[in-house]
């Protein structure tokens, strides 16, 4: 009768020490950036080891996009309803860049596997995933929430979508972009 309650009761305790990392880490991350605001500029490793910043990207829109982890199945869906709708995103003269905490091997091996051709880029020190609001944890473990920006040409925050459907975000994303030339549709 005795190793039950004690094994429930150290399980219990083992549940509640693991999500204390997790809250600290979400009491710590800044706020999202807000519509209109100047997005946060970066410098991150893509997979293949080649640093891109957000400014190389000026005069296009940028959906950028955090993601928890590689080749996990919400992420792996994610990625390739991006993947699949990369000729739209181009012709609509926009790049998309997803962001994790993963290594740079991590997504190396992510877009082979599953043959990714965007830039996947690595924040292994969760700097930008704070600094776009987005650092969470899962069982005493530091990742991305999954959350989407719009950036606009001139570098502006167009349009935020939080705690995102990864079946559904490209298509998102897609609705609002604008054609080339025009101005982004009225926010929802």
């Amino acid at each position: 009768m005795r190793k039950p309650f004690l094994f429930a009761l150290a399980a219990a305790l083992f549940a509640a020490v693991s999500l204390l990392p997790a809250s600290a880490a979400d009491d710590a991350t800044p706020a999202l950036p807000a519509v209109g605001q100047t997005a946060p500029t970066f410098t991150l490793p893509s997979q293949d080891g080649t640093p891109i910043s957000l400014k190389s990207f000026h005069g296009k829109w940028v959906v950028l996009y955090f993601y928890p982890r590689d080749m996990t199945s919400g992420c792996t869906i994610e990625a390739h309803k991006f993947q699949d709708s990369l000729s739209q995103f181009e012709a609509k003269h926009a790049v998309i860049l997803g962001v994790s905490v993963d290594s740079t091997a991590s997504h190396q091996q992510f877009c082979t596997k599953d043959s990714l051709t965007f830039r996947l880029l690595s924040d292994t020190d969760h700097k930008v995933v704070s600094e776009y609001g987005s650092l969470g944890g899962f069982l005493g473990v530091s990742i991305a929430n999954r959350n989407t920006f719009l950036i606009d040409p001139n570098g502006k925050i167009a349009k935020v979508w939080t705690k995102v459907n990864p079946a559904e975000s490209a298509s998102e994303v897609l609705a609002v972009l604008p054609d080339k030339g025009s101005s982004i549709k009225a926010a929802e």
